[in-house]
């Protein structure tokens, strides 16, 4: 399985885009020592439709294109609930272990992501406040490297 990290809009250069990338290197590093076949990233223009409903249902059409069949889809939502970083790994365990192709965390665009996403998704926040868009980038990129040390029972991570 592979995970892929799936965000509406571009990061732009700067410690931002670099602390994204370190994360994202080490997890990619990591991978197959957890049984994972690779973790990437995906950047998706945000749209240029006037109204918010339809720029939503632009970015989720192109989310879609980019989800592999039968992946399991998990989307970053401040109205889903908060695991604990064990508790994600866990999760990342078992769409592992079931045989899914991918699992796909979702960051939406400024104006969030379409209700029809979350058909069949899950949605988890990393707490219930609202975080710039590269931020929340960082946080994932370190939460799925995190998950892979857990898998693994790295040191990387102490409970």
């Amino acid at each position: 399985m592979r995970i892929l990290l799936i965000a509406i809009g571009r990061m732009k250069a700067g410690p931002e885009r670099e602390l994204f990338t370190r994360y994202l290197e080490r997890a990619v590093a990591s991978a197959r020592s957890a049984g994972l076949t690779g973790v990437e990233s995906r950047e998706i223009d945000e749209s240029r439709a006037r109204r918010p409903e339809d720029r939503k249902s632009e970015e989720a059409q192109a989310i879609r294109a980019l989800v592999p069949p039968g992946a399991k889809l998990v989307l970053l939502d401040e109205r889903g609930k908060s695991p604990t970083s064990e508790a994600f790994a866990e999760d990342v365990g078992k769409a592992r272990d079931s045989g899914l192709p991918a699992l796909a965390l979702v960051i939406g665009g400024p104006d969030g992501l379409d209700a029809a996403l979350r058909n069949g998704a899950t949605s988890i926040a990393f707490g219930a406040m609202t975080w710039p868009h590269q931020i929340v980038r960082i946080m994932a990129a370190e939460q799925i490297y995190r998950a892979i040390t857990i898998l693994t029972g790295h040191p990387y991570h102490r409970s």
